[in-house]
C-alpha cells in the first residue's frame, strides 16, 4: 500500500489529525463542509505540493497559525519513506528520510497519485493545457528522464520567447531556434512514446465506461509532415508580434474522440465525467505497471453526476486497478465498493475511526 500513515497539523480545518489508511479500499464519510475534501487535498500535498483545488498556501494553513505540516508514511517496496511537507510564508519545505529535497518533483517520486474529483471532467471539456498536464504526468512516471526534458525546454522556450520580446534579430533567433528544436523534438517523441504504451488502456477503460468506442487524436503543436524549424522560419513575424512562440509541444494537444465525435463539444457533462475518469484510470494502470508498484488513487465524492449504472462500472474499473483507493462520501455507503472499505469519520474538522465515531 502507498500511504500508511498521515499526519496533520493546522491544515485548513485540522488542528491536528491522523490517518492510517488500510491498503486496499477506504472510505471517509460526514457531512457537508465537514473537512473530508480537506483531507483529500492534505494527502494529495503529501504527494504533489499543491493544492488540487488551486488554493495558495494561505489559505490552507488555519487561521491563526504561522504554517502547515504534514507527514507521511510511504512504502516504496520494502522500505517505509518519511514525508514531511512544510508551507509558510516562508514558502514550501520538503524533507525526505530526514533530508532536504526538491520540492514538488521529489513528492511525486515517492508518492504517484492520482485524483478524480467533481471538476475531473475539465481534463474533457477544459482547454488543451489540463490534457498536456495529464501527458507529463504520464511521462514523468513512465519515461525515465522526462523531467530532464521537460525543464530544458522550458527553459529554451523561456530564452526564445525573451528574445522575441526583445526585439532579437534574426541570427539570435536562428541560434535559439536550432536549440528549441532539439528539446522540443526530444519532449514529442518522450509523449508520443507514452501515448503509445497508454492507448490500449486509454481505449479499452473508455469503451468500458462509456459503452462506445473512443480514440484520441495526438497534435504536436506545429503541421504535420513540416519540420519544426521550418515552422519556426515561417512563423517568425508571427511570434514577434505575439511575443512568444507559437509552434512546438507548448501547443500540443490531445483531442478525444468518443463514437466518432469530439468529446469536447458533444457528450453530456456525465459521459465526460466518464470519458475523463478512463483516462485518469488508464494513466494509473500504465504508470503501475512502468514503476513495479501500486499507486494511490483519491475519489473525491465519485458519485456527483452519475447514474447507479455508471458509478458500478466506474467502481468495477477502480477496482480492477488493485491500487490503495481513499474515497469520500456523504454517509458510509459500503456497496459503492466491490470490496468492503476501512471506514473513517470525519465532522467538524475531528477525524476518526467509524467504530469510534458511532459510524
Amino acid at each position: 500500500m502507498p500511504l500508511k500513515f498521515l499526519g496533520i497539523s493546522d491544515f485548513r480545518c485540522f488542528g491536528s489529525a491522523e490517518l492510517e489508511p488500510g491498503p486496499g479500499n477506504n472510505l471517509i464519510y460526514g457531512p457537508n463542509a465537514s473537512g473530508k475534501t480537506s483531507l483529500l487535498e492534505a494527502i494529495a500535498y503529501v504527494g504533489r505540493g499543491r493544492s488540487f483545488r488551486g488554493a495558495p498556501a494561505s489559505g490552507l494553513i488555519r487561521h491563526g497559525a504561522a504554517a502547515f505540516v504534514l507527514l507521511g508514511k510511504v512504502a516504496q517496496g520494502p522500505r517505509t519513506r518519511i514525508v514531511g511537507v512544510r508551507n509558510s510564508a516562508a514558502g514550501l519545505e520538503v524533507h525526505i528520510d530526514g533530508e532536504p529535497a526538491s520540492g514538488a518533483a521529489a513528492l511525486a517520486e515517492v508518492l504517484p497519485l492520482q485524483i478524480i474529483d467533481p471538476d475531473v471532467h475539465k481534463l474533457v471539456a477544459g482547454g488543451p493545457e489540463e490534457r498536456r498536464r495529464y501527458l507529463d504526468w504520464l511521462a514523468f512516471h513512465v519515461e525515465h528522464g522526462y523531467l530532464e526534458r521537460w525543464r530544458r525546454f522550458r527553459r529554451v522556450l523561456r530564452q526564445r520567447n525573451a528574445a522575441l520580446r526583445e526585439g532579437a534579430g534574426t541570427e539570435e533567433l536562428l541560434a535559439w531556434g536550432r536549440e528549441f528544436c532539439e528539446a522540443a523534438e526530444e519532449l514529442d517523441a518522450a509523449r508520443q512514446r507514452v501515448l503509445e504504451a497508454a492507448g490500449d488502456a486509454m481505449r479499452r477503460t473508455g469503451e468500458r465506461l462509456l459503452g462506445g468506442a473512443v480514440g484520441f487524436e495526438y497534435r504536436r503543436g506545429w503541421p504535420a509532415g513540416k519540420h519544426l524549424q521550418d515552422a519556426l522560419s515561417s512563423g517568425v513575424e508571427r511570434d514577434r508580434r505575439q511575443g512568444a512562440t507559437q509552434a512546438g509541444p507548448q501547443r500540443a494537444e490531445l483531442r478525444l474522440i468518443y463514437d466518432e465525435r469530439q468529446a469536447k463539444k458533444l457528450v453530456s457533462r456525465g459521459q465526460q465525467k466518464l470519458l475523463a475518469c478512463s483516462m485518469v484510470l488508464a494513466a494509473a494502470e500504465t504508470a503501475q505497471a512502468a514503476l513495479g508498484r501500486p499507486l494511490l488513487l483519491l475519489l473525491d465524492d465519485p458519485a456527483a453526476e452519475l447514474d447507479a449504472d455508471s458509478l458500478r462500472r466506474l467502481m468495477a474499473a477502480v477496482g480492477a486497478l488493485g491500487c490503495q483507493v481513499i474515497a469520500t462520501a456523504l454517509v458510509p455507503d459500503q456497496r459503492i465498493f466491490e470490496q468492503p472499505p476501512a471506514l473513517f469519520h470525519v465532522e467538524h474538522g475531528q477525524l476518526s475511526p467509524a467504530n469510534q465515531a458511532g459510524g
